[in-house]
């Protein structure tokens, strides 16, 4: 048997909604890096899913065609040895002279398709039109893409009308290309429902064929759709041209996500947060199927690979693997799409490739595109920076494609759809499981701190085992005591969320503020380097003087005007001295929503007194917000990044107008903030020159502001 193949996908819908389109190609700035196709190399893909779209070749008429961009890029792919799969559709409806549901749509694409296959005759591998239902039921029957409708009928002849593009456009292609294959891709997840709605299960779960029914050759007259569709204005010529398999896939392409399995419960009672929705008979909400325990025995890409195999008899490929989430969460999901896929070849089942979904990313597919909120979610690939940065994700599928074995202390717990607390019957935090007590840790310092405090509830949050120790466990200026400490819980990393955190009092107390932020971090540093482990501790963007006249950036030389400075800056000296796998991150002005030693929390206390805020205008931070800089640590300690990184969110602010902001948006009076004339004028704003990781500043102050200890 051939081995698994590692395969990549770019994402890169194009699709019109309302009058605008929205393209993923330019949003994760991918169509201005040619140099992503390197990095695609670099992590040993097979084969790689990559447009070669209809609305960007020829988006004003069918006879204007520019292949320019595409032709350096595919020229590079093919360089590199990795095969291409043209992708002409991705869940768009076609350039603006045409749609779904227009008469010559599928002339039109077989046409367009004609002409790549002759520019680029070299292609063996096609997926005309990616996941026609998918695109369908979005278009005409949730009505969140063009044309937004709602509308049954027109929902399923755009199916239809789908199908028989994909099969006149693998006609025109296979005239120049006779061995072309048709690589169909759709999400076949399952729906699940109480006994009242078992008729819409029931019609859930055959819709989820129809796509590959209509293109194997099997909707004839004892087909369930069949009937409805002739009923919605469906020729029964077309379903008749159909059934001669002129448009049987080569390979069926799987799609799978979390959110691919469903529920629904007509018990809206038990789903207090849960918007419901209906289908005109009965109303009931929709969720996912992973978070409903009773179904655990029944969910995952393992069984639905074993029915798509069962009924079609034609190989497979997982053509999108990818889960938006945090970085040990995508680890696990692809691990486990990974694993399905080589159980069910042992099986018998004919499983090709498993395929890294996303290399760069995506933006707004929280809301299905349909707000421009430049949310952007890390794919393989971090493009935050110059260039595309490796996250372990990255690591882990280069090692599972080249036949190695991948084992990483976050596998030691599952996924958050596999922990205690997912379920909506009983929700809270999907938190680690009781039984974690051989999982491997992350070992953290600072229990009593904020930053400590924030680690250890992050940590259980996104399920990654760690043991938070205080001074009486782990005391960071004995070199015994860190020993001791990591003799007994054995961590596979250290973060160091202890420090001397008072600027203030640091002048008068510089012997002990040197001893914990400087002899402190390099005596971890020394024992982490002699056990092999990484460190992440963090500096402060004290270390500058604030005369810069600009924020400072990783590269800029220190020059601390403070005793806390000056102890930060000696730290970053002497870890630099020591060596080893050590992550300082520097940032600035924690607030956050669990710890009431902030300057938001002092703000909005004061107020609520009546009482006057002076703050200097002259003096202009950072401020973090402590969730933000927690997970992006983590991030940056999974993806095994080493050396100073700046962790700031976004946008540098005085403390008179960060008051402001707080006021106004506590709606509190913003006149009793006043600015402090005798401050000293600094700008300590801190920059990054390798990444911008976290989100602005004003996206961060309004859910901290929505937290309950501030709201109180």
């Amino acid at each position: 048997m051939t081995p698994l193949e590692l395969w990549g996908g770019v994402e890169c819908t194009h699709v019109r909604i309302g009058d605008a389109y929205r393209d993923q190609l330019a949003e994760t700035g991918h169509d201005a890096r040619i140099g992503d196709v390197d990095a695609m190399a670099s992590i040993g893909i097979k084969a790689v899913r990559y447009p070669i779209l209809w609305e960007k070749v020829a988006p004003q008429s069918p006879d204007e065609l520019d292949f320019s961009w595409h032709d350096s890029r595919l020229a590079r792919l093919r360089e590199h040895g990795i095969r291409v799969i043209a992708g002409l559709v991705h869940h768009g409806s076609g350039p603006r002279y045409t749609h779904l549901l227009e008469p010559d749509f599928s002339a039109l694409l077989a046409r367009f398709a004609g002409r790549v296959a002759r520019r680029y005759p070299w292609i063996d591998a096609w997926t005309p039109i990616n996941e026609p239902l998918t695109t369908a039921r979005f278009a005409y029957l949730y009505g969140a893409w063009h044309p937004h409708r709602k509308d049954r009928g027109a929902c399923l002849r755009a199916v239809v009308n789908q199908a028989v593009a994909i099969a006149e456009a693998m006609t025109a292609i296979r005239k120049v290309r006779p061995d072309a294959q048709l690589i169909a891709t759709e999400d076949v997840g399952k729906t699940f429902a109480t006994e009242r709605l078992a008729y819409q299960a029931d019609h859930e779960n055959h819709r989820r064929w129809l796509v590959f029914d209509l293109l194997t050759g099997r909707v004839g007259a004892d087909h369930y759709y069949y009937r409805d569709l002739i009923d919605q204005g469906v020729s029964p010529a077309v379903l008749d041209h159909l059934r001669a398999g002129h448009a049987a896939p080569d390979l069926l392409g799987f799609d799978h996500y979390l959110t691919s399995e469903r529920f629904l419960d007509d018990r809206l009672a038990r789903y207090p947060g849960v918007e419901p929705g209906g289908n005109g008979r009965d109303c009931y909400v929709d969720v996912e199927a992973v978070r409903i325990a009773r179904l655990r025995r029944d969910l995952g890409p393992a069984k639905r690979l074993r029915e798509l195999w069962d009924r079609y008899h034609v190989p497979i490929a997982i053509t999108e693997a990818h889960h938006s989430c945090t970085r040990e969460e995508q680890v696990r999901w692809f691990h486990e799409m990974w694993t399905a896929a080589e159980a069910a070849r042992r099986s018998g089942i004919d499983v090709r490739a498993v395929t890294l979904w996303a290399m760069f990313g995506l933006v707004d597919w929280r809301s299905l595109l349909t707000r421009r909120d430049g949310v952007y979610d890390v794919g393989v690939f971090d493009v935050r920076g110059d260039s595309p940065r490796p996250t372990l994700l990255a690591k882990a599928a280069s090692a599972l494609g080249s036949g190695k074995r991948f084992d990483h202390p976050l596998l030691d717990l599952p996924g958050w759809w596999k922990r205690p607390g997912r379920c909506l019957s009983r929700p809270r935090f999907a938190t680690l499981p009781r039984n974690c007590t051989n999982a491997r840790p992350i070992l953290i310092t600072g229990a009593t701190g904020t930053l400590g405090q924030a680690f250890g509830r992050i940590c259980a949050h996104r399920g990654l085992a760690h043991v938070l120790t205080g001074r009486g466990d782990l005391d960071i200026r004995d070199p015994g005591s860190i020993a001791a400490a990591i003799n007994r819980h054995r961590p596979w990393a250290v973060v160091n969320a202890a420090g001397f955190v008072r600027p203030g009092a640091a002048e008068a107390k510089a012997d002990e503020c040197f001893r914990v932020n400087a002899t402190g971090p390099e005596l971890l540093a020394r024992a982490c380097k002699s056990h092999g482990i990484p460190l992440v501790t963090f500096s402060s963007d004290l270390v500058f003087d604030g005369t810069l006249g600009r924020s400072y950036v990783e590269s800029d030389r220190p020059a601390p005007r403070c005793a806390y400075g000056r102890s930060k800056a000696e730290a970053e000296a002497r870890l630099s001295a020591v060596g080893g796998d050590v992550l300082i991150i520097r940032t600035s002005a924690f607030f956050g929503p669990w710890d009431r030693y902030n300057f938001l929390f002092n703000t909005i206390a004061q107020l609520k007194r009546s009482e006057e805020v002076v703050a200097s205008d002259r003096t202009i931070v950072s401020p973090t917000y402590v969730p933000d800089l927690v997970h992006a640590a983590l991030d940056l300690l999974l993806d095994e990044e080493t050396g100073l990184w700046h962790l700031t969110n976004r946008g540098a602010v005085s403390w008179f107008d960060l008051a402001r902001e707080v006021a106004a948006a506590a709606r509190l009076p913003v006149s009793r903030i006043h600015s402090d004339d005798a401050a000293v004028g600094a700008d300590t704003s801190l920059a990054s020159a390798r990444a911008q990781l976290l989100r602005p500043l004003d996206g961060a102050l309004r859910e901290c502001l929505e937290s309950p200890m501030l709201r109180a």
